[in-house]
């Protein structure tokens, strides 16, 4: 019987043990999706206790605390100490068992903090009081966290109405990790929200343009994303629940802008008619511009209305209508290629059954450089042992994995790195069954290279950062 999370977990063979101690753990992390805070990076930010540095913004963490009939006030409560959330998230990890969670909690503690113990109400004082014992020292701040981790470059997720200081910021202080924002403009997509007018008013303000009509929007956004450009970012993302394929016309789309600005309803076809046509605008800038885009599709977002009012927005997918999907992306980077304007492109999935769908797709529009169009690693839900293998599963079969640019934490945590260690200790995993069963030969070169090139290689040639 193997030791839980000991140096071989998840290795089940000697060529995976090799593969992972002597290539893939020593690759630096490009972590090109995340959700990390700038002004912490800018600012080096130094925890108060574990519970900030760890709870303080994890929907995973308090998902499953709701779960586990725990009450609010100790997810995102204001008025209760950070122990007694911590002691009520130690109550709950007993109950995680083969979750990502009960994973990413010990991995953490063990390659953060030192710590091997299992986490549970027996031992959540003692581990309670060491962590926050050891955060008081420098190497535990937002920086040094990062340095700990072996991180090269991190994207944080920005709107495009960000001033980017703290960006600017922390390339001025010579941090030598880099931070470079990326583009997302969800805001300025979801016309059906009833924010949307404000929104605007706050776009026209920023990129000093009056925004009048699309056209105007369009030019104020150009503005925008010139200034992201000249502050570094290569990268834009897109979160949408599916693509699109509604027809339209110029006049249509500057009628539904101007009802959308009046405060007038919108049908689902003319709300459908204007995210097609924005994607569209937003997929040629960023082809003009050399960047690559990103689209997380299938999330459905804000399903429970008193908790997205209070905490944020909750999610699901759904597998109706896939084809109809597959067939609207189709057409969608269809559109950009006949043009020539599709650039770089990653395409994530929430609902797995959409796996093959994707990476079949890929290949529909490869060409001009190695794996132009990637199947972006298994997201949210499915960034776990059986949903990253069912991912590079079906890109093996249907694509190319050695040209995978890899994970991503996609995590606002600065203790989220260990699931890239999750992601590569998996790889290694599955490419060391493959030459025991006699499915792939036990060529060391070959092996080694590939799971180099996927856990860092790949992503900091594909994406250009510098």
């Amino acid at each position: 019987m193997k030791q839980f999370n000991d140096e071989n977990f998840l290795l089940d063979t000697e060529v995976a043990q090799d593969l992972f101690h002597n290539h893939a753990a020593k690759m630096p992390i490009i972590d090109y999706h995340c959700h990390l805070i700038p002004e912490m990076v800018a600012n080096d930010h130094k925890f108060k206790s574990i519970t900030e540095l760890w709870l303080g913004g994890d929907h995973y963490k308090w998902r499953a605390m709701r779960t586990n009939g725990v009450d609010e006030k100790y997810c995102t409560g204001k008025d209760t100490s950070d122990w007694e959330k911590f002691e009520k998230w130690a109550e709950t990890v007993p109950y995680t068992f083969r979750n990502p969670l009960y994973h990413w909690t010990h991995l953490e503690l063990k390659t953060a903090f030192g710590i091997t113990k299992q986490l549970s109400p027996k031992t959540a004082r003692e581990i309670f009081d060491e962590c926050n014992e050891k955060l008081q020292q420098p190497e535990f701040s937002a920086r040094g966290l990062m340095r700990h981790y072996n991180v090269e470059c991190v994207c944080t997720t920005d709107d495009p109405v960000d001033d980017l200081r703290y960006h600017k910021q922390t390339r001025e202080s010579g941090f030598e990790i880099k931070m470079i924002p990326a583009w997302r403009p969800d805001k300025a997509m979801n016309i059906e929200k009833p924010e949307f007018a404000d929104y605007v008013k706050q776009l026209a303000q920023v990129a000093d343009v009056d925004i009048t009509s699309f056209k105007d929007m369009v030019d104020a956004l150009q503005k925008r994303h010139d200034f992201f450009a000249e502050n570094g970012c290569k990268l834009s993302d897109h979160g949408i629940e599916e693509f699109y394929d509604e027809e339209y016309t110029d006049t249509q789309i500057e009628t539904i802008f101007a009802k959308a600005l009046s405060g007038q309803s919108l049908s689902d076809f003319e709300v459908r008619q204007y995210k097609n046509c924005f994607l569209t605008v937003m997929a040629e800038m960023d082809a003009d511009a050399g960047w690559t885009q990103q689209f997380h599709y299938g999330a459905i977002r804000d399903n429970n209305t008193k908790m997205y009012n209070q905490l944020g927005p909750d999610t699901g997918f759904d597998s109706i209508g896939e084809f109809n999907t597959a067939r609207a992306m189709s057409h969608f980077l269809n559109k950009l290629n006949m043009e020539g304007k599709l650039t770089r492109t990653i395409l994530y999935t929430l609902n797995p059954c959409a796996n093959e769908v994707i990476a079949t797709m890929l290949g529909n529009f490869q060409g001009g450089e190695p794996g132009k169009i990637q199947f972006g690693s298994g997201w949210w839900f499915n960034d776990q042992l059986d949903g990253m293998t069912r991912q590079i599963n079906a890109l093996s079969v249907l694509g190319l994995l050695s040209r995978f640019v890899g994970m991503l934490t996609d995590s606002r945590s600065f203790l989220s790195y260990p699931r890239h260690e999750y992601f590569r200790r998996l790889l290694c995993n599955i490419l060391g069954n493959d030459v025991e069963k006699g499915l792939l030969p036990n060529d060391h070169e070959i092996l080694s290279r590939m799971v180099e090139d996927i856990s860092y290689n790949n992503a900091k040639r594909y994406f250009k950062f510098y």
